[in-house]
């Protein structure tokens, strides 16, 4: 696999873009992916992810832009001379065919005379080598697909492309996979360019997460980036939940401070993307595993310095690991907090009044004139 490695390069899209008649699928778009990077293009039903990666196959001709690889431009090539392949959810394995022949498949097109050395050491990787002569039909759901990235890779692709690929797993064996798939790609070092609607998929497996929305990357980033410093409503939504507090930016010194509900509330000024004059509104948020639950009785033993919200349980689902309580308050009708089930506090129930508080610096601030909902119903209608 060394040589592949160092045979080749970045995935370059430059002004990219994809339009049917009057819709726009995808705008024009600049994105690089990194040589030997687990990239993921993430979003909702109909943002663009697809078509997006269909281009850089060539199975969808692009409107505008070009697609380079390593340098080399690929715009014109059609998809069967690209060093790409691709592995899409339905698996499209051959029934009639063993495990090793529909490995082998690429290679005996090719002419490739000797495959069992190749063979053997891509079902080893994905760890089939004693499948090696069922058919397909007598594999699990998450074998198969395995077996579709063992007959991508023997190919050498500079870059493997994943359509959805875990998209027909249960969710016990879509989480096994994720580990399996990234696992497979740091082992081989090939660039994987994976589609999801799923955010914890793309959060677990890639390097990198493009999120999309309408045909556009809303922001690109780190999982951890993301998720710690959306910049817009909908990657706050969408990547995981947050709670969104309207307030108005009062003076200060050094932090922003917001008066929001009948109190304030301060945050890095570093922390909020939304430009933050005196007098302006702004959207601060807070991630629900990050806020402390505290009984109103207890309000004396909180930390001084600590960003404060009064309220009244409303709602409170217990889930293992964690309660998840609604609070109604001021601030916000439903702001949700997820507290550890460590040592819990059973006065914690629908009618208690309580204090909600959290460190300051993990608030972030936000354009107040974007949608306070954007990207929280696209979790549903992805799935």
């Amino acid at each position: 696999m060394t040589q592949q490695q160092t045979a080749g390069g970045d995935v370059r899209l430059t002004g990219i873009s994809k339009t049917y008649g009057s819709f726009t699928a995808v705008h024009p778009l600049d994105l690089t992916v990194p040589q030997g990077s687990f990239f993921a293009l993430l979003g909702a039903s109909g943002c663009g992810k697809t078509t997006t990666l269909r281009m850089i196959a060539g199975l969808e001709e692009a409107t505008t832009g070009t697609v380079s690889l390593g340098g080399r431009d690929i715009t014109d090539l059609p998809p069967y001379k690209r060093p790409v392949n691709t592995v899409f959810q339905s698996y499209a394995l051959f029934p009639h065919l063993d495990i090793t022949e529909n490995v082998a498949f690429g290679l005996r097109r090719r002419g490739v005379k000797s495959v069992k050395k190749q063979v053997d050491d891509m079902l080893e990787l994905v760890q089939l080598g004693d499948f090696a002569r069922r058919k397909p039909h007598q594999l699990s759901g998450g074998q198969q697909q395995r077996v579709a990235v063992a007959r991508a890779l023997i190919n050498h692709p500079q870059v493997l492309l994943l359509d959805e690929p875990l998209g027909a797993l249960d969710l016990k064996l879509r989480r096994r996979m994720q580990l399996e798939l990234k696992r497979i790609q740091t082992e081989v070092g090939i660039t994987f360019v994976h589609v999801t609607h799923d955010q914890e998929e793309a959060m677990t497996m890639a390097d990198t997460v493009a999120v999309m929305n309408g045909g556009r990357v809303e922001q690109l980033g780190a999982p951890a980036d993301l998720y710690e410093n959306p910049r817009t409503t909908f990657v706050a939504n969408f990547l995981g939940t947050s709670n969104l507090i309207e307030g108005q930016v009062v003076p200060s010194g050094s932090d922003l401070v917001v008066s929001a509900g009948g109190g304030t509330l301060t945050l890095p000024r570093e922390r909020c993307s939304a430009p933050a004059a005196d007098g302006g509104r702004i959207l601060l948020g807070i991630r629900p595993e990050k806020i402390s639950l505290a009984h109103a009785d207890d309000a004396h033993t909180i930390a001084d310095g600590r960003n404060r919200v009064t309220g009244r349980v409303v709602d409170s689902s217990f889930i293992g690991v964690s309660t998840q309580y609604v609070v109604e308050s001021p601030a916000g009708k439903a702001l949700q907090v997820y507290e550890q089930n460590i040592e819990r506090d059973t006065r914690l129930v629908p009618g208690a009044e309580v204090v909600l508080h959290w460190n300051p610096a993990h608030s972030f601030g936000l354009d107040a004139d974007q949608d306070i909902d954007a990207g929280a119903a696209s979790v549903e209608d992805a799935a």
